[in-house]
């Protein structure tokens, strides 16, 4: 599956930054980014990203409403969407999956290699 654009989801600016960088300079990727659950919303019907990386703690509405929301957006049933967070326990991924996330992306996140793991993380999905 060929990504050329992707949203960043955060409600921490320098998140947003470094991750924009990352995913715009290594990855090569046109990037949108949302600081927030109710911008990405309204942000993913405007700019259908191929892929979407929300971060899971935000306020207002939180990373899974916000996933929630996205995935019964028309035509985003099958995009990719990763979650993001800090506190990455045992059965913290198998948890977002069943909320309808492809995966989860622990941060801090290294911005020369997340490309790189979001690509091996679809490969191994069979996206």
């Amino acid at each position: 599956m060929p990504i050329q654009k992707v949203m960043l989801v955060d409600d921490d600016p320098d998140i947003l930054k470094v991750g924009k960088m990352s995913l715009s300079g290594v990855g090569k990727w046109e990037v949108c980014v949302a600081l927030s659950g109710k911008e990405a919303i309204k942000m993913a019907v405007e700019q259908k990203p191929d892929l979407v990386i929300i971060d899971t703690s935000m306020p207002e509405i939180d990373g899974v409403t916000t996933l929630t929301q996205i995935r019964n957006l028309p035509n985003f049933q099958n995009v990719p969407v990763f979650m993001t967070t800090t506190r990455v326990e045992q059965g913290e991924e198998v948890f977002y999956q069943s909320r309808g996330a492809n995966g989860l992306i622990a941060k801090p996140f290294n911005p020369k290699t997340l490309p790189q793991e979001i690509m091996s993380k679809l490969q191994s999905l069979g996206m």
